[in-house]
């Protein structure tokens, strides 16, 4: 759909690509279990870059309460043990040559609630994102207007369609921080 002046379907698209981001982190954010996913969010400066952890490694889980990491260049494995220590993921890896193992410990009510602030972390920054989004079209239908392309009305209009997108959006981030939150906080 697409009001005068302001593409509304591609500010839905990339708004979208914010809530794909967010679950990803999500994903990301343990339960007490091991999962291969835990570590999709880490980056590793690897020959003068930040990469994904899983181009600089293969991530592995050999045990329910076990996440392995075999990393491919043994002179990479200093930075990827920092960038598994600086993750807030509250990870310990124990280095083994070129495999790190990463032992899950039980998650105690103190680190249950650091989770949750981590989750926080990540929905705010979904939000500012998707903020970031609703301001370029607020920008587009004051633009169109300027320029003469529509009127003050449809540009009234056009900013009334972004922020309602917006607030559906953003109540998408909280709905989805909500149900982490709970299952964080099973026992």
């Amino acid at each position: 759909m697409s009001v005068e002046g302001v593409d509304l379907d591609d500010l839905k698209r990339r708004m979208q690509g914010a809530l794909s981001v967010l679950k990803t982190d999500f994903s990301g954010l343990r339960t007490g279990r091991a999962s291969a996913s835990m570590m999709d969010p880490i980056s590793v400066d690897a020959y003068g870059q930040a990469m994904p952890i899983n181009q600089v490694a293969t991530v592995s889980v050999p045990e329910p309460r076990m996440v392995a990491v075999q990393v491919w260049d043994k002179s990479m494995v200093a930075a990827v043990e920092r960038a598994i220590r600086e993750s807030n993921l509250g990870l310990n890896p124990v280095v083994d040559g070129q495999l790190l193992r990463l032992p899950i410990p039980e998650l105690n009510e103190e680190r249950r609630h650091e989770l949750i602030k981590v989750a926080h972390k990540y929905a705010e920054q979904a939000k500012v994102a998707i903020r970031h989004v609703r301001r370029d079209g607020m920008d587009d239908a004051k633009k169109a207007e300027k320029d003469g392309e529509i009127s003050q009305d449809d540009s009234r209009v056009a900013s009334e369609e972004v922020q309602k997108l917006t607030d559906q959006m953003i109540g998408e981030v909280d709905t989805m921080l909500e149900k982490k939150e709970q299952e964080i906080s099973q026992v």
